[in-house]
């Protein structure tokens, strides 16, 4: 019988870094939940519901856009994360509708309805941004070569029919999620029909004017 082999356990991050790191996560959850309610609010609810102190906070984000602009960055990876994922489902359509669920449960869009246009984008995320638009056309084509998709849904589509399901909100997160699921299932069942869209489809960048922040 050969010897057996001792994996080395994961080096756990130092005390400082380890506490940091946890400041962090607790930092971005509450800025999710305050800003979600009020894009307004200071950043000092957001230290507040973090149970952090604000020189924590001002330490790891020194002013509310730099925390905003993370918030959202985030989202958008999150977003291609499963974008592709559903490339790696090798059917077309159950890929497809697997990734408008998940991204339905990961309420990513929900950053978009409610900060867009609070902060000034930068530079950073464009390679993101232009990811996010191959995976989309990509997922879109596929679904189409299944033939489950009706040829006329383009791919800013996409984002109308998300931002209708992050649209749907209720003091109860869970009975919210299953609404959101629920309209989604009946947006899917329209996305196989038959006959003509009303009007043009969304033109791309139609809505990019409303993340410049207002007065800018």
């Amino acid at each position: 019988m050969p010897e057996s082999v001792e994996v080395p356990a994961r080096r756990a991050l130092p005390g400082r870094k380890a506490q940091a790191a946890r400041n962090d996560e607790l930092i971005l959850a509450a800025a999710r939940d305050v800003f979600l309610a009020e894009p307004k609010a200071p950043i000092s609810a957001v230290a507040e519901r973090a149970g952090v102190g604000i020189s924590a906070l001002y330490r790891r984000y020194p002013s509310k856009e730099d925390l905003l602009r993370t918030l959202c960055y985030d989202g958008l990876r999150r977003y291609n994360t499963e974008a592709e994922a559903a490339l790696a489902d090798s059917d077309g359509w159950h890929g497809f509708v697997g990734f408008l669920e998940r991204v339905v449960d990961a309420d990513v869009h929900s950053l978009t309805t409610h900060l867009a246009g609070t902060f000034t984008p930068d530079e950073s995320i464009l390679p993101d941004v232009m990811r996010s638009a191959e995976l989309n056309d990509e997922i879109l084509r596929r679904a189409r070569e299944s033939g489950r998709l009706r040829k006329d849904v383009t791919t800013p589509d996409l984002g109308l029919i998300l931002e209708s399901c992050a649209a749907i909100t209720l003091p109860d997160p869970h009975r919210a999620a299953q609404l959101r699921r629920r309209v989604l299932a009946l947006l899917i069942d329209g996305l196989t029909g038959a006959g003509d869209l009303p009007g043009p489809p969304p033109a791309p960048n139609e809505f990019a004017h409303r993340w410049q922040p207002a007065g800018r």
